[in-house]
């Protein structure tokens, strides 16, 4: 919207300052700010209203006596990421890209999905009987066939030649080029990832900052990609019009940092199913989106850490042998079973992510 109106009014010698919105570094700045200035206004009535109507945590049984402690902390702060980062997008994204309509409605629609499950665990007052897994997945894949059939569509945002290319981290070249392998591999994936920060978010403050780097990458990624300069240079191919998802991250970086000051220990709200969804629904469509995908094994590598223990625990070692593998799991959980302070197990994963978001980085070089 921004964009547009300082397209209008540039032209008059008096407002002639408006072109410094066609850069989007001018657009990504007032993003961030206008995101996290938005949730630390917001934030504090949202805690308020969830409050007066009861819509507080429902504690699971970890077997970490410090999950009853939480007992009654706001939850659904999600909804507060989701608007903000909207809402920000909505004012300073280029509305015609098709990059950042499907990032905004790929968190949209997973913080949905959040939104019903935290609502109907209200409802029973117990944190095991939200939406049922099947369900959660038919309307996750519901979005993920979307996203397929747009990509595959004449509407795709991505260059045609790229549109079915699959790239590894320090290779140059694309290793696969095939539509009936690459779209069922995009649909997997993003059920997967969509789902990984959901296992994370257990912790005060524990998934909002890993998020924060990861989506920092990405943006950083767009702005790159999104340059014929820089992307010729460093060897990956031109997305043009990629650049809009440095906007989004920006705006999902300053909300996840104005978020942070009320999620921090001890946590006065969480962000629940709905946050923790929308986030994982917008990292796996920028990663797609950005052909980054193999590159979220490193960016991500904590929530595919938390992911894995958690699945693994729980299919194979639960299920199916009938006895755990880990003392618990996830990792999170097994680390603070093992003896660990909360907070020292958040601040050492957010150390963690950091690392592991750094070493993302470096792949820019290392082709």
């Amino acid at each position: 919207m921004i964009l547009w109106i300082g397209k209008l009014l540039a032209p008059f010698p008096s407002l002639s300052f408006l072109r410094l919105t066609e850069y989007l570094s001018a657009r990504s700045i007032g993003a961030a700010l206008t995101a996290v200035l938005l949730t630390l206004w917001i934030t504090p009535k949202v805690i308020w209203w969830l409050q007066r109507r009861a819509f507080v945590d429902q504690v699971r049984e970890t077997g970490i006596p410090s999950a009853f402690d939480k007992a009654g902390t706001p939850v659904m702060g999600g909804v507060v990421l989701v608007g903000v980062v909207a809402g920000s997008c909505l004012l300073w994204c280029n509305l015609k890209s098709g990059y950042a309509i499907l990032v905004v409605l790929g968190m949209v629609w997973f913080g949905a999905i959040g939104f019903v499950d935290d609502r109907a665990k209200m409802r029973a007052k117990s944190g095991d009987r939200g939406m049922s897994e099947p369900k959660k997945l038919l309307l996750q894949g519901a979005f993920a066939a979307l996203l397929v059939a747009v990509l595959a569509s004449p509407w795709t945002p991505l260059p045609w030649s790229e549109t079915s290319r699959l790239h590894l981290p320090f290779l140059k070249t694309a290793v696969l080029d095939n539509p009936w392998v690459y779209f069922p591999f995009v649909f997997l994936f993003v059920l997967l990832v969509g789902n990984s920060v959901n296992i994370t978010d257990g912790m005060d403050g524990l998934a909002i900052v890993p998020s924060v780097f990861a989506i920092s990458v990405l943006g950083v990624f767009g702005y790159l990609l999104g340059n014929a300069i820089w992307s010729r240079y460093l060897v990956y191919p031109f997305l043009p019009g990629a650049g809009e998802l440095a906007v989004f991250a920006s705006a999902f970086a300053g909300a996840g940092v104005g978020f942070l000051w009320f999620n921090a220990y001890p946590a006065q709200i969480f962000m629940g199913d709905t946050g923790s969804l929308s986030i994982g629904g917008s990292l796996a469509v920028a990663s797609v989106l950005l052909k980054q995908e193999f590159l979220f094994v490193i960016l991500g590598g904590l929530f595919v850490a938390e992911a894995f223990t958690s699945q693994v625990q729980d299919k194979i070692g639960i299920r199916l042998l009938g006895r755990r593998l880990f003392s618990r799991a996830p990792l999170h959980h097994a680390m603070a079973y093992n003896g660990l302070a909360e907070t020292k197990v958040v601040v050492r994963l957010w150390i963690v992510s950091g690392i592991l978001a750094l070493a993302a980085l470096s792949t820019l070089k290392l082709r």
